[in-house]
């Protein structure tokens, strides 16, 4: 395995971004892109804050939700990682927990500015 490897981009699935613009229509699937970005928004620091806090139960949930909003607007990059966490939280191994959630905190990040370019929403 090599340590310095290449910057990891996020994994987006595109058939289910089109899917959502089949199914709700260009201004449906932006509204619901937007909601979704502010949902994993606030779930990745919700993430971080349990994980602070030591309350693995919520932690868990919360991964659990991360991944399935991740699922459903095509990030199956960010699920994977969120499910990687929860095994993590599953075994109660800290030193792995640590390491996916420093994993999970990157590839949020640029999932969610992989999206927002996407969407070429401007401020």
């Amino acid at each position: 395995m090599n340590i310095l490897s290449p910057v990891e981009r996020p994994r987006m699935d595109a058939a289910q971004l089109e899917a959502l613009c089949t199914d709700l229509g260009p201004r449906g699937a932006e509204d619901a892109v937007c909601r979704a970005m502010e949902q994993l928004g606030d779930r990745l620091f919700r993430v971080q804050q349990l994980a602070f806090e030591e309350r693995p139960l919520a932690l868990y949930d919360t991964l659990e939700d991360l991944s399935g909003i991740a699922d459903r607007i095509g990030l199956c990059g960010l699920a994977q990682v969120a499910r990687h966490v929860m095994h993590c939280v599953e075994r109660n191994d800290p030193v792995a927990l640590s390491a996916t959630l420093a994993r999970l905190a990157r590839i949020g990040e640029r999932s969610l500015s992989a999206l927002w370019d996407l969407q070429d929403v401007s401020v």
